[in-house]
């Protein structure tokens, strides 16, 4: 149902329904230039001709907002992780924002300490490529807020990162998004507006659950994670309408047409955040279909993220 679960990885991994949109290197570059990107990776200083940019003067950075390393129990998490970043050089996206989460939850202190450990190593061993979300568990309040301190304040992560161990608008949640307003980052949260109970997931948020913290928190810097996750992804931006401090996510492995334009047209493109989630080719090709101008792409693709990230205070 969740984008979390999937595996695309430019042809790596399990397909999707697009799997045949992009074929290696130069077309995963071709599409990147038809949704009004040059290639990632330029030589620092040089700039592109208009025509290899889509008509942009200048090359823009492209961030994946939504994306996991592997959890070290997996016996090849070393060649998971290294295809994860050649996914990534092959569809030109600059910047993977990652979390590392436990296989079952919910996760305990040592666990989602252990899983931050792995992703600060994973910062070191893709120096630049990989930015970190710190994992918590929130019903662990003391041990979070102290990972969180830890993560952000002294190892670099961007952001945080939460599950689906409470939905998003119980009380126990509430201190760590005010210690993220403190520190000026955004919190991922995992999210699906299902068209069923999900036994495993009882606490599954949806964005009418994140609509109400953002309300409750209008300087919090709020993602809803994968609107293509699967379930109502028409109902999801719905609800995210009035709720400005919430951005979507646009990852996930449903490949249906114009969610990206629907959630353009009903929260606005600057409320729009690039990821894959894994389905590397499908997040590369929401964002190539969509009906928008280069520069609106530019936005999504990047730009709406930076300014995010631009508001750290730690």
């Amino acid at each position: 149902m969740n984008g979390e679960a999937n595996s695309d990885l430019a042809g790596c991994g399990s397909g999707v329904s697009r799997r045949t949109l992009l074929k290696g290197s130069a077309a995963g570059i071709v599409a990147l230039r038809a949704a009004g990107l040059s290639p990632a990776h330029a030589r620092p200083g040089t700039q592109p001709s208009a025509a290899a940019a889509g008509g942009l003067p200048h090359k823009s950075k492209v961030i994946d907002c939504h994306a996991h390393l592997t959890h070290h129990s997996r016996r090849d998490w070393e060649t998971d992780d290294r295809k994860l970043i050649e996914a990534a050089d092959k569809l030109g996206i600059d910047q993977l924002c990652c979390s590392t989460l436990t296989p079952q939850r919910p996760a305990s202190p040592d666990g989602f300490r252990e899983c931050n450990q792995w992703t600060a190593e994973g910062m070191k061993r893709f120096s630049g490529r990989v930015l970190g979300y710190c994992y918590v568990n929130p019903g662990y309040p003391r041990e979070a807020l102290e990972e969180i301190r830890r993560c952000v304040g002294d190892r670099g992560f961007m952001g945080l990162k939460l599950y689906n161990e409470y939905t998003a608008n119980e009380p126990v949640v509430f201190p760590i998004v005010e210690l993220a307003i403190e520190l000026g980052v955004p919190i991922l949260h995992h999210a699906s507006h299902s068209h069923y109970f999900v036994e495993d997931q009882p606490r599954l948020s949806d964005s009418g659950h994140l609509a109400d913290l953002a309300r409750r928190y209008p300087e919090a810097m709020l993602i809803c994670a994968h609107i293509s996750g699967g379930g109502d992804w028409e109902w999801a931006i719905k609800a995210a309408r009035h709720a400005p401090n919430l951005m979507l996510d646009t990852s996930g492995s449903v490949t249906d047409a114009d969610t990206v334009d629907m959630a353009a047209a009903v929260v606005g493109v600057d409320r729009l955040v690039f990821g894959c989630d894994s389905s590397m080719t499908a997040g590369i090709g929401k964002i190539r279909g969509a009906d928008l101008s280069a520069a609106d792409k530019e936005e999504i693709l990047g730009g709406n993220l930076m300014r995010l990230l631009g508001r750290r205070r730690a």
